[in-house]
């Protein structure tokens, strides 16, 4: 039974995450100041969700008053869709319900609807959130939740990491708005980048340098302290778990700060002063082999004294202002591994940029291409 267990762990390490209410208040109060009725009148859904452990349902209905919410919708998936299915018993809140189904508890997903006020006490919250099954398990992907996708006007949520890019596809398929939360580097996928490209989605208020730290089921507790442990995935700080990709949020929703341009010191300033690694004892920015552009190697030291293109990691799109700068392209589709063929004799791995330090010839990480806008 072990062995089944961690295996189930492994397969549900990217899934079962569980997003804390501190983060969701965070993020989505910045996106109300920016515009105090961006909710007002409008229907909310939240897929993939759990209210009886998810802190997304709770926290919109305990505000819904004050957003002006029309109508809020949930949905979850059934404990059978789940890898962590084993000994699964429901909670009393469901157990207790008149519409209990023993026959449903396991096999079928539940949605919760909040609109008016049940419990007649002169308040809308998450008192008066009613309850019951789906025809189906719960998949964003079914008929039956993409039907409530397509009745929303903002989709909301921390999806499966391991489907997200399905659940993206499938959000950009309603053209609605939508928050979610999404591993950083999915952002240079070939199915999303060229949406933050195109500046049609782009990151959240929450800097990229901000960790978002989340609570687990305590079956998993014992397989994310394992790899702590062995240095490879995981990291606990006061008991919540984070992975070491960090997690972002993506979204196409405005907000203030992502119009607040980085500010930025020069060439010789950032090599004279700047602490990353990639920067010391150089006398100036390297430049890649294979492509016409300067290595950034932190978005920090970004240089305000050079208007060519520059390659910057991944992270920086958390940072990006599109009055500030324009996005290029990737190493993914930029990089001129023709180049690389004639000096190596071979390749190694997909497209990359590549750059010549003393030692040799340097494989870099993947890279987004960016320029000055003058």
């Amino acid at each position: 039974m072990a062995n089944k267990n961690l295996n189930n762990a492994q397969a549900a390490n990217q899934d079962e995450f569980y997003t804390q209410y501190r983060d969701i208040e965070r993020e989505v109060l910045s996106y109300v100041e920016y515009n105090p009725n961006v909710f007002r009148g409008k229907t909310i859904l939240l897929p993939c969700d759990d209210p009886e452990w998810s802190n997304f349902t709770r926290f919109f209905a305990r505000r819904f008053e004050e957003f002006g919410i029309k109508k809020l919708i949930s949905t979850s998936y059934a404990p059978d869709s789940k890898m962590l299915k084993e000994g699964y018993q429901p909670s009393l809140f469901e157990s207790d319900a008149p519409q209990f189904d023993p026959n449903k508890t396991q096999t079928h997903g539940k949605i919760f609807v909040l609109e008016r006020d049940v419990t007649n006490d002169g308040i809308i919250n998450d008192d008066d959130l009613e309850w019951n099954y789906l025809e189906g398990d719960g998949d964003f992907r079914s008929d039956e939740v993409t039907k409530l996708r397509d009745e929303a006007d903002f989709i909301i949520t921390n999806p499966p990491f391991s489907l997200f890019r399905e659940f993206f596809n499938w959000i950009i398929a309603s053209q609605k708005k939508f928050l979610c939360i999404c591993n950083k580097n999915i952002l240079s996928a070939k199915d999303v980048f060229p949406y933050v490209m195109k500046n049609k989605v782009w990151g959240g208020s929450t800097r990229a340098s901000q960790d978002l730290l989340f609570d687990v089921p305590k079956e998993l507790a014992d397989y994310y302290v394992k790899h702590e442990k062995e240095g490879s995935k995981y990291r606990f700080v006061d008991g919540k778990v984070m992975g070491r990709s960090a997690s972002i949020w993506l979204t196409n929703i405005e907000h203030g700060i992502r119009h607040q341009p980085l500010d930025l010191m020069t060439m010789a300033d950032n090599i004279k002063f700047c602490t990353h690694k990639d920067l010391k004892g150089l006398k100036e920015y390297m430049h890649y082999i294979n492509y016409d552009a300067i290595e950034v190697p932190s978005y920090k030291s970004i240089p305000s004294d050079f208007d060519g293109s520059m390659g910057v990691p991944i992270s920086f799109l958390g940072y990006y202002c599109p009055e500030q700068f324009e996005i290029i392209g990737s190493s993914l589709e930029l990089a001129d591994m023709e180049i690389i063929k004639s000096k190596l004799g071979k390749l190694n791995g997909g497209p990359r940029f590549y750059i010549e330090e003393e030692k040799g010839i340097k494989r870099m990480y993947e890279r987004i291409i960016i320029r000055k806008k003058l």
